[in-house]
């Protein structure tokens, strides 16, 4: 006997002048919101998103890709998308994708890939996440423009245990935060600033010259007790600065946003 199909329940969206990807986002967190999706419940896949709300495949892949970096779903290949479970204490810093920082503010993103290899790590830098000298590691160096401009380069060394595949993905199109983000939950972040004058090889590619400061984010992040990416982000001083929002919650944790 053969099984009934699945029936989709239409939710087109509407003409509100709104992105129709945030509407889409609106609509799976909605359904998050009011109980139809569980914790740890699998969503409906992008065929069946796209059929109910009338809009693209690339629409929906946005909306799940955005949703999955702020920690509402989790993406697993091959299996589909789940709700996200309740964030660990420890995940209240939150890592934002530059890319949606510049779209959000009217720019246009884009990017350059660099450097995207294996190496072996030197022992300052296994020390510092945990591994023994000369282990495998993956380093990425690109830098990110708003109109065509660097505002950014970022410097990543990456544990391959936490993301095996990292080295076979197209940055151009998915940034690594977006792409880390999907694949495991951060439960820890370390960030330290500093004021500096970058070598020579960083202002090419931000194309400052030799006099103008940068600051300097370290970052580093833990999947559980396992120390998964050592950091360095560069910023022009001119055309970028960071800040920070601190809400005191009623557990004495400070968020930061």
């Amino acid at each position: 006997m053969m099984s009934s199909p699945k029936v989709t329940e239409s939710t087109k969206l509407s003409d509100t002048g709104r992105p129709l990807y945030q509407q889409v986002k609106e609509h799976i967190v909605s359904k998050i919101t009011n109980g139809v999706w569980q914790p740890a419940m699998k969503i409906d896949s992008e065929a069946e998103l796209v059929a109910s709300t009338g809009v693209s495949r690339m629409t929906v892949n946005r909306a799940l890709r955005e949703l999955t970096a702020e920690g509402r779903l989790i993406r697993r290949q091959g299996q589909g998308t789940f709700v996200a479970e309740s964030k660990p204490q420890s995940a209240l810093l939150e890592i934002h994708s530059i890319a949606r920082e510049i779209e959000e503010r009217g720019g246009k993103y884009s990017c350059s890939v660099h450097l995207l290899q294996e190496e072996k790590a030197r022992p300052e830098l296994a020390e510092s996440m945990g591994l023994e000298p000369y282990t495998t590691v993956f380093h990425s160096v690109i830098v990110h423009k708003d109109n065509g401009l660097p505002i950014q380069l970022s410097s990543r060394f990456i544990n391959p245990d936490i993301a095996p595949d990292y080295l076979k993905q197209d940055f151009t199109s998915i940034t690594p935060n977006e792409y880390l983000l999907s694949l495991v939950p951060i439960s820890s972040v370390e960030h330290v600033v500093e004021a500096l004058i970058p070598e020579m090889w960083i202002r090419e590619l931000l194309e400052i010259n030799s006099s103008e400061p940068c600051l300097a984010l370290y970052r580093k992040t833990w999947v559980g007790d396992v120390i998964a990416t050592n950091s360095t982000f560069y910023y022009p001083g001119s055309r970028y600065t960071l800040g920070s929002k601190f809400t005191p919650t009623t557990s004495g944790i400070i968020q930061v946003t």
